[in-house]
């Protein structure tokens, strides 16, 4: 039996009996219904009426947009379900994980670098309250995995760093702030994404680290958050050999994803760790999960190994058939759909979104928009950027810059994303202000230009600024620099470091020194909203100190990186 009066849940007697009420008034197909949270496609009433709320899901969650859509739509769901829904956002970096007219307060690894947990707690607090403001109630956040390996394109700076301890810290204060605002959060990505440099988007990807060295790291982070009263975790599709033999010793040898792995979700996690509330997988729709099983079995085996809420689908009536199916054949037990149910009843009850419903209060009303974006939450996601800001390196005592010593700038974006444009256009406008002549780089695209050589890069030049503006997303293997180049000659490589004053700024990927350790001044931003471009030009101009703290290894664990 789940004790539902204890944590996370702590649920009165009243609450339970809502919960088991519930559960008893339901058809199978309401049950079934229940364990989905589809990803929404459409905000038409008609699409939500009668593609999504006929399989009587339990949780939905729609990519970003205005905040005033959003609410609507969020509203309409609740409206119109009978029992009160999940709704969740990738409330990650701030209110413009659900709105894109929310606060874009910082990535995690901008947070982190402020070496201080207060801006962690500001994150959760602004994440949580615009989030919430827009109808939503479960964040999937804080990312609590670790950064160890450089070369992971997904994790970066969605996490806090490399350093469990940080990680535990501030994944504390973010759930802080969530309670505070009466949002579910769902620490993720369960066994710990970082350790691998694959993206499980692309496949199941490998926790290779060791029981022990697991318990030190991720198992001593997930174990804090839960005793903290952590209300959901998302199992990823990640491997974990180690605990997965040591659990069951009669494990052959075929990778096996969490979200499939018994061994993990129930005999780790639930029992090993003490995690009491709801499991929840991450998106089914990736090659993490697909390629493990045959989705008609792996549907319904996530939810009987002890998941359970299923997130996404490759196609919702033929994932709900599969489900249904794998209920009627035995594969999910009548005691393990209840369990499952009664978790998932339990996080809603936790949040009184019953009580909401029956008292007309779960929908959210225009006046609510007024915190997104709000004179206070502007003021601190300006006060993260000054405080994190990381000045890497400077070893060629470059800085500050100025328009009388650099006047003539060469300004080149490295990024392909729909972000470069902003970017670009914000930094070349300031430095415009600040007195600078700034000069756009243009690729070379033919063997009939003629190439700049020394004497013309030093004449047409006082300084080379780079802006690195690859950003880590979904389904890429690398979040490296592509050069424009034509035969190794073109401007757009670094090749006159040793001729003109270069320097790379970052705004995304913390690592690239990898790739420019000829480099010799060396910014990282982490995040790329308009406070820290605002901040770092007043920093490169000698108007505000760096005061960020390095969250991981920028050099790459390399010697030459660094001079």
């Amino acid at each position: 039996m789940i004790n539902l009066k204890e944590k996370p849940f702590y649920l009165s007697e009243e609450d339970i009996k809502w919960v088991e009420t519930t559960i008893d008034n339901m058809t199978i197909e309401e049950k079934i219904g229940q364990l989905f949270c589809p990803i929404g496609m459409s905000a038409d009433e008609n699409y939500l009426k009668n593609v999504i709320l006929r399989k009587h899901i339990g949780g939905i969650l729609f990519r970003n947009g205005e905040g005033s859509e959003m609410q609507k739509t969020h509203n309409f769901l609740q409206e119109n379900s009978k029992i009160p829904l999940l709704i969740a956002a990738n409330l990650e970096a701030g209110g413009d994980g659900t709105a894109v007219d929310g606060t874009a307060y910082g990535k995690q690894m901008q947070v982190a670098a402020t070496d201080d947990t207060e801006y962690a707690y500001k994150l959760g607090k602004i994440s949580c309250s615009e989030g919430a403001a827009v109808g939503c109630n479960w964040a999937f956040a804080p990312v609590v995995d670790i950064d160890m390996n450089f070369r992971n394109p997904i994790t970066n700076v969605r996490t806090y760093g490399n350093d469990p301890e940080k990680v535990l810290a501030n994944g504390l204060e973010y759930l802080r702030a969530a309670k505070e605002c009466n949002v579910a959060v769902s620490i993720k990505h369960f066994p710990g994404d970082g350790v691998d440099e694959r993206d499980q988007h692309l496949l199941t990807s490998v926790n290779t680290l060791s029981c022990e060295e697991w318990d030190k790291t991720f198992g001593k982070v997930y174990k804090g958050l839960i005793e903290a009263g952590a209300l959901t975790t998302m199992i990823g599709h990640i491997a974990m050999p180690a605990y997965q033999k040591k659990l069951n010793p009669e494990l052959g040898d075929k990778i096996v994803p969490a979200t499939l792995s018994k061994e993990l979700v129930t005999g780790l996690l639930r029992e090993k760790l003490g995690f009491n509330g709801m499991i929840i997988t991450d998106a089914t729709p990736m090659v993490g999960f697909t390629v493990a099983m045959e989705r008609e079995l792996a549907v319904p085996t996530a939810i009987a190994i002890g998941c359970d809420m299923f997130l996404f689908n490759k196609d919702l009536d033929e994932d709900y058939d599969f489900m249904m199916n794998g209920y009627k054949k035995g594969i999910i037990t009548e005691e393990r759909l209840t369990d499952a149910l009664t978790r998932i009843l339990a996080t809603k009850a936790s949040l009184k979104l019953h009580e909401a419903q029956s008292n007309n209060t779960l929908t959210k009303g225009k006046e609510e928009l007024k915190v997104l974006r709000s004179k206070e939450h502007l003021e601190w996601a300006c006060d993260c950027a000054d405080n994190s800001i990381t000045l890497v390196k400077d070893t060629q005592k470059l800085l500050p810059i100025s328009s009388d010593k650099h006047k003539k700038v060469l300004l080149e974006i490295l990024g392909n994303g729909e972000s470069n444009e902003r970017v670009y256009k914000k930094v070349k406008e300031r430095l415009i202000d600040e007195g600078f002549q700034v000069f756009d780089y243009i690729p070379e695209i033919s063997i009939d230009v003629r190439f700049d050589n020394c004497a013309d890069i030093k004449k047409k030049y006082d300084l080379v600024l780079y802006i690195g503006n690859i950003e880590n997303a979904s389904n890429k293997t690398v979040s490296r620099i592509n050069w424009h180049t034509f035969f190794g000659a073109g401007n757009n490589l670094p090749w006159f470091v040793e001729e003109v004053p270069t320097m790379f700024i970052s705004v995304a990927n913390p690592y690239h020194l990898l790739d420019v350790p000829m480099i010799k001044t060396y910014i990282n931003c982490y995040s790329n909203n308009e406070f820290v471009l605002e901040k770092v030009i007043d920093k490169i101009l000698g108007k505000s100190q760096f005061k960020g703290v390095n969250p991981i290894d920028p050099f790459c664990g390399r010697e030459d990186t660094k001079y």
